[in-house]
């Protein structure tokens, strides 16, 4: 379905009673509301249905609610989970007054880093390919309140329960760091993982292969065909929500957390990158690993902004507990061809022009993919305008590196508040092109220091409690 009119034809032929309109609010929750029909005709693409926006987190104030939401006729697809049969179309937002697409609406941001790169010659497709990895939990259950706080988590598959009365416990539980990639039984998710894969691949979205990953409790990836920003963000967005009601079809509960295990790997979401113009991969050439001068500039952008990037790319309080030495996270802000301890890793898999690209290792699903996307296109982007070199490459081993050596490396903020100041101090390249504007910029420091910074900071942890409850 290309049109609007191909949409209306569809509704008709196939006895679609409802349609399920589909938009992301600031932070990265997909939000949707549902219309009989019969509410929808070609004028709706154009004019919009209207929605309150003081109600979305991040957006309007109370005085100025009023916004519309226009559904985008490519995006349509039957939702595989629904008892009626609904047809669903990703929107996008603007103004009911001004007619504009709004600023905040993180999809309208994707366009606009797709039309910069594009008007300013330097590509006319950017392929963006995530590798986002998850967990596949029986059981969750958590509170914070006066007087306590705790989180309980429970998997079939968790190396904590080999000892559990289980009528019988067969035994079979991943050890910690070593779910990479054993048969069943011991992988108990197969079956699960495949009913998600081939779900998604009914609702168009082409998948390379899925399977088990390091962490013992059921952590899993499942890998898309890459795709152009905007086109990969959406597939993002069905990608999450098939994974997670597919699990609670199953009596699971799925988690994009980057670190709910302690002292076990995190949930990463490695995402590749290539710029292309007129059917050519720009990033192909004879340096370093098979890559051009474009890339390595691309690199560069990527490597100086990566602070500020983080902010995107990594933006919940618990990002920070992934990105730790030791649990293969990408804690240095260099470039490598094999060593995966590195920021940006330049995958050896394929010598085809084509397959030449970038991977940039610290981003975790739990961004916003349309505005985390973004952000890394903006920044690679800025590394090719202004030449920016990346440096030489960290292809030692790191963990031999002595000491002196190893300070010279950068690192990755510690911290999301380190990450929103650093963006707070470097965001000049997002504004080109008013790709993001001031308002964005501000609006999401803000709404991250106040609403997961500052919040986090005022609760007392239970390790507190191991540490100094007895001074």
């Amino acid at each position: 379905m290309k049109t609007p009119r191909d949409v209306l034809e569809f509704v008709n032929k196939e006895n679609i009673r409802v349609i399920d309109l589909r938009f992301m609010d600031f932070p990265g929750l997909w939000q949707h509301f549902s219309v009989p029909a019969h509410e929808i005709d070609e004028d709706a693409f154009e004019e919009g249905l209207g929605f309150d926006g003081s109600s979305i987190r991040g957006w309007q104030a109370i005085n100025e609610s009023d916004m519309l939401v226009k559904p985008v006729a490519e995006t349509a697809f039957v939702d595989p989970f629904f008892a009626e049969k609904t047809l669903v179309m990703i929107c996008n937002i603007c103004d009911p007054i001004t007619g504009e697409e709004y600023t905040r609406d993180p999809r309208n941001i994707a366009r606009k880093a797709e039309a910069f790169v594009q008007g300013s010659g330097i590509a006319d497709t950017a392929f963006f390919g995530p590798e986002a990895e998850f967990f596949i939990f029986d059981d969750i259950r958590f509170d914070q309140n006066v007087q306590s706080g705790y989180y309980f988590i429970d998997s079939v598959e968790g190396r904590w329960n080999t000892g559990r009365q289980e009528d019988p416990n067969l035994g079979y539980k991943p050890r910690y760091k070593e779910g990479y990639f054993p048969v069943p039984p011991t992988d108990s998710m197969q079956d699960i993982r495949t009913e998600m894969m081939l779900t998604m691949e009914d609702l168009g979205i082409d998948i390379e292969c899925q399977h088990h990953e390091v962490a013992s409790g059921g952590q899993a990836e499942i890998d898309m065909r890459f795709a152009p920003l905007v086109e990969m963000s959406d597939k993002m967005l069905k990608y999450k929500y098939v994974i997670k009601n597919v699990a609670k079809k199953h009596g699971k509960t799925v988690t994009f957390m980057p670190k709910p295990l302690w002292n076990d790997n995190g949930t990463g979401m490695h995402v590749h990158l290539s710029l292309w113009r007129d059917g050519e991969n720009l990033f192909a050439g004879d340096g370093y690993a098979g890559m051009s001068e474009q890339a390595m500039y691309a690199i560069g952008g990527v490597l100086k902004h990566a602070p500020a990037l983080l902010a995107f790319t990594n933006p919940t309080t618990n990002s920070y507990k992934r990105l730790v030495p030791g649990f293969e996270a990408p804690v240095n802000l260099a470039y490598s061809s094999r060593n995966r301890s590195a920021a940006v890793r330049i995958p050896m898999y394929s010598n085809s022009p084509k397959a030449k690209r970038f991977e940039f290792r610290c981003p975790d699903p739990s961004c916003n993919p349309y505005l985390a996307f973004s952000a890394m296109l903006m920044a690679a982007a800025d590394g090719i305008v202004n030449k920016i070199d990346p440096g030489e490459a960290l292809d030692k081993d790191i963990y031999d590196l002595p000491p002196e050596e190893m300070a010279k490396v950068d690192k990755t903020p510690e911290s999301l508040h380190a990450a929103l100041m650093a963006l707070k101090a470097d965001h000049e390249f997002l504004l080109k092109g008013d790709v993001f504007t001031q308002d964005v910029i501000d609006t999401w420091i803000e709404y991250k220091m106040e609403n997961e910074v500052q919040a986090l900071a005022l609760r007392p942890h239970p390790w507190e409690f191991a540490l100094y409850y007895d001074i």
